[in-house]
């Protein structure tokens, strides 16, 4: 059996999703699905039972979790960058983290983590996957520095040669509809092209950088499951590795594919940034992938023009899901 934390979320759901188009369906699907419409993916995919995270992390303490648990992939966070409630945030993504952690290294049970791109803050130490960096990393909010804390751990323990943690970029793709303000550009952008006829961007406060060129690495959801589930195969692939396509591309770039994609001119209109994010904005993000790649993967599939042109005509348009 696999255990996937997360497993209603976009990626987790989509992992789930991959993991069903391989015949894989014996999962235990944890997740803590509350007010919001995450339980909607859940309904195409197969998976031998559902528990709420918290009756999981019970079963972690008493011991009564399956030993023969094959893996634990541990997805399940509060990934809001905007949550200011910096207790519950070390309690649901560090000390949660931390007891699956141990009883998977225990247990001898694989166990796959999502950290985080955000744990690399501004960017001014670079965005190497290269553990001795760790320490040196600035998270520029509280989620960020809630998985750099876990990352941290991990590296102190010594046991992220046991482990495997990913630090995911920019990833957009179908699933994502319940995610509020943490939806992707790509779904938003479409939302705002069928609604107003136009996107909004935020303007460049960086000298040298023009108005949308403000870059990013965006990955598609199907490459990021495809990637997570290396690690699976490859239980002896240990360490932090980063999740991305390995290529910056510019917001315009992407609003772009947008607009190709539904054979629209496109418009974009660039507003005002507030104040309070002035200061922490990433003006730029390349995920640097020699590492896995140096472990036997190929990188990201998809290009960012063909990702966004599947995305819209076989998902959004319809509002579909990842089915079978």
């Amino acid at each position: 059996m696999i255990v996937v934390t997360g497993a209603a979320g976009f990626i987790g759901s989509a992992l789930v999703w991959e993991l069903n188009q391989r015949g894989e369906t014996d999962i235990l699907a944890v997740d803590h699905l509350g007010t919001d419409r995450r339980w909607e993916n859940l309904r195409p995919l197969k998976f031998s039972d559902y528990i709420e995270k918290d009756e999981f992390l019970e079963k972690i303490d008493s011991g009564s979790l399956d030993k023969s648990v094959q893996a634990i992939i541990h997805l399940g966070a509060c990934s809001d960058t905007t949550e200011k409630d910096a207790s519950y945030l070390i309690k649901n993504n560090y000390d949660y983290s931390k007891k699956l952690a141990l009883w998977a290294v225990e247990n001898k049970t694989r166990f796959v983590y999502a950290s985080s791109a955000a744990t690399y803050g501004d960017g001014s130490e670079g965005y190497s996957d290269n553990e001795e960096i760790i320490e040196n990393l600035k998270p520029l909010n509280m989620y960020g520095y809630s998985k750099q804390l876990f990352d941290l751990w991990a590296f102190r323990k010594g046991i992220l040669n046991k482990i495997a943690g990913l630090k995911y970029f920019n990833v957009f793709g179908p699933n994502e509809y319940h995610k509020g303000d943490m939806r992707s550009v790509v779904l938003k952008a479409f939302e705002q092209i069928m609604g107003d006829g136009y996107v909004r961007l935020f303007k460049s406060y960086k000298k040298g950088i023009a108005h949308g060129e403000q870059m990013r690495d965006f990955l598609y959801v199907k490459d990021a499951v495809e990637m997570t589930l290396f690690f699976i195969n490859n239980p002896d692939v240990n360490g932090i590795f980063n999740v991305g396509s390995g290529q910056a591309r510019t917001w315009n770039d992407l609003i772009g594919a947008i607009y190709a994609a539904l054979s629209k001119d496109g418009n974009i209109k660039f507003i005002e940034m507030p104040e309070h994010l002035r200061e922490r904005y990433q003006y730029y993000t390349q995920a640097e992938i020699e590492k896995i790649k140096s472990f036997g993967h190929h990188g990201a599939v998809w290009s960012l023009e063909d990702a966004v042109k599947d995305y819209v005509n076989n998902y959004l348009l319809e509002r579909k899901y990842l089915d079978h």
